[in-house]
């Protein structure tokens, strides 16, 4: 007695096979482009920050990375 496996289910919107024949290689690529990653702060994490951002007239990603910046000053002088 063999086990069978269910067949697959049709449940995606995605053809089986795909037409790459006239698909152009890099088309969006775009060399030396500088990308801005996202980073998600805690809930609690970003509300300190918004505070103390708004009390210092500031933007929060310019107090975020002010504060990263110090801290990779420590970690490199401990080294």
């Amino acid at each position: 007695m063999t086990p069978t496996t269910p067949p697959p289910q049709d449940d995606d919107d995605m053809p089986a096979e795909i037409d790459f024949k006239s698909a152009e290689r890099g088309k969006f690529h775009r060399p030396n482009v500088k990308l801005n990653l996202p980073v998600y702060l805690d809930a609690e994490v970003q509300a300190y920050l918004t505070t103390i951002a708004s009390k210092k007239g500031v933007q929060l990603s310019d107090l975020a990375n002010d504060l990263l910046k110090r801290e990779i000053a420590i970690i490199e002088a401990v080294k």
